[in-house]
């Protein structure tokens, strides 16, 4: 699973299951620590869906770490979203499951998207999460975000304090 420089490999683009498990993922760790609905689930999964029929390898990214036929990490670099501004793509659905944390996989599948985004030219990226994900906050604060904005909402099922991070490329 990794090479010999200590960087994990990451498979990319869409693969079969790749939906249904990051889904399954972010269903079960918000559900569990935030007690979110499984309208967040299904939220996920409808964006995912989405996302997937009209993937562009050009412009959008897909990296999972699927050491046994399941994905167990994953992040999205959404650059074709007709509703984005010129320049700009949305980092989403970063997740790595609870037996994989503190082994810098977040960090790693991070460091991918923004390394692709710089190389599909893209002028900024910004990602909406929401106050409490102290670990995810100071990953996307060493990348360089810096959250832009926060306001209370409820998108994620029940009402949080949702802050909007921004990276200038």
């Amino acid at each position: 699973m990794s090479h010999p420089a200590g960087t994990t490999l990451f498979e990319h683009g869409p693969q079969p299951g790749l939906l249904g498990d990051v889904a399954a993922l972010h269903g079960r760790y918000y559900a569990h620590h935030w007690n979110f609905p499984v309208f967040f689930e299904c939220k996920v999964a409808r964006e995912m869906a989405d996302f997937l029929s009209r993937y562009d390898p050009t412009k959008d990214l897909m990296a999972s770490l699927r050491p046994s036929g399941r994905v167990l990490a994953s992040i999205t670099l959404d650059g074709s979203d007709p509703t984005l501004a010129a320049g700009a793509a949305h980092l989403r659905w970063l997740i790595v499951d609870e037996s994989l944390r503190g082994r810098g996989i977040g960090k790693q599948l991070l460091n991918e998207a923004v390394t692709f985004a710089r190389h599909a030219r893209f002028k900024s990226i910004y990602l909406t999460t929401f106050r409490g994900l102290d670990a995810a906050a100071a990953l996307y604060a060493a990348a360089g975000f810096r959250v832009v904005e926060a306001f209370t909402g409820q998108t994620w099922g029940r009402p949080v304090i949702e802050q909007k991070f921004r990276m200038t490329l």
